[in-house]
């Protein structure tokens, strides 16, 4: 395979990775969540995850962020639903 074809197939799966979304698990129900790219993750923000288990995208209020080992825990209200949630995303 040529030099070139190799260089672009590596260009493809880096960009691809940098569009990805951080991914993680809600404590409480253990699904998989999603922080989609250009989410600005501070401390009164509002963010945009996907719910995997619940197949929808929520909008969020950031209440505190602490990293914790290999994780980073995210402390969000879900005004929606009335709720808090944990997000322990991957670090």
């Amino acid at each position: 395979m040529p030099l070139r074809t190799l260089a672009l197939i590596g260009m493809f799966f880096a960009s691809s990775n940098i569009c990805l979304g951080w991914d993680g698990v809600d404590n409480e129900t253990g699904a998989s969540v999603e922080i989609g790219k250009g989410n600005l993750v501070r401390s009164g923000q509002t963010i945009e995850i996907y719910d995997h288990g619940s197949g929808e995208y929520r909008d969020v209020d950031v209440q505190s962020i602490q990293r914790s080992g290999g994780s980073v825990e995210v402390e969000v209200y879900d005004s929606e639903s009335g709720e808090y949630r944990t997000l322990e995303m991957d670090d």
